[in-house]
């Protein structure tokens, strides 16, 4: 009866120092977004279902953000929430479900909050200026990316350090194309070396070969603009990640600019299958261009 006793009172206090460790102890958000993108989605599901803990969830969060499921990241958040309720990691991860959802009006003032209230958490900031990319605040776009920057790599992962060079060189790239001939100047020439930049980080991350396919496509030919170059990076980008909704619309224009019909559809019927509201395709099928595209233009 003892040992019974004993065991209960061993059990209780274990449970309680879990559940005390659980609630009390920080995250850490690097290194937890480095393990994410080096786990498949089996490993994550079955590490979360082993030990449900917040850690777990987050990374199974954030593996299924980088499979593009979004509505599964979004219930491994909630479950993640559920268990550490003041997290802002956890609050990041739904608003970054939002925004993928095109849910801008939603995610963008809980991000605002988690920027102001989290100033070294580099993925609110890295959400929040994709926000402000698509709402075409491209000024502030760039300097929430210079914030990540300007934390240095060694307290960002390394995906979020990418994306921050990537959303710099992007933000440029449309002030130059909107701006006098001053800041096509300066804004313009900064756009290849932050590319590079990035891709010196992940050399064979679709985002940044989408960078550089998006580069070489809208730039002119004195700037650097090449076509082929583009359709090479494009296509890989999209080979690396075949739910890549945006290089598929850059495709659908470069396929439009070259004759190819066929392969033209082929790319238009992806991104409706995979994201019929993507910013870039409906800017494209509304005929609005604001986010440039050539196809439109010639």
């Amino acid at each position: 009866m003892k040992k019974i006793f004993l065991l209960a009172v061993f059990s209780v206090t274990l449970g309680l120092s879990l559940a005390i460790r659980v609630y009390a102890e920080p995250l850490d958000w690097k290194r937890l977004h480095g393990e994410a993108d080096a786990k498949s989605i089996q490993q994550a599901q079955e590490e979360a279902a082993y030990v449900p803990s917040a850690s777990a969830l987050y990374v199974l969060g954030l593996v299924y953000l980088n499979a593009h499921r979004d509505n599964d990241a979004g219930k491994a958040f909630e479950r993640m929430r559920a268990l550490l309720p003041e997290s802002f990691e956890a609050q990041w991860g739904l608003a970054e479900v939002w925004r993928r959802q095109h849910d801008l009006d939603n995610a963008e003032p809980v991000l605002e909050g988690l920027v102001e209230k989290n100033p070294d958490f580099a993925p609110a900031f890295i959400s929040l200026a994709y926000i402000r990319y698509t709402r075409m605040d491209f000024k502030e776009c760039v300097r929430l990316a210079y914030r990540v920057v300007g934390m240095g790599k060694e307290k960002v992962d390394t995906s979020n350090y990418t994306r921050a060079y990537l959303l710099v060189a992007g933000g440029k790239g449309m002030l130059a194309h909107y701006g006098g001939p001053v800041a096509k100047i300066a804004n313009g020439t900064a756009v290849l070396p932050y590319l590079k930049k990035a891709q010196n980080l992940q050399p064979d991350s679709p985002a940044v070969l989408f960078g550089l396919g998006s580069f070489y496509f809208l730039a002119p030919g004195v700037d650097g603009g090449d076509k082929k170059k583009a359709q090479s990076y494009l296509e890989m980008a999209v080979e690396k990640d075949p739910r890549f909704a945006d290089a598929y619309v850059r495709l659908a224009q470069l396929y439009k600019i070259n004759g190819d019909q066929a392969r033209y559809e082929e790319s238009i019927k992806k991104v409706k299958e995979i994201d019929p509201q993507n910013a870039l395709f409906l800017d494209m099928e509304n005929k609005e261009c604001k986010f440039i595209c050539i196809s439109l233009e010639r």
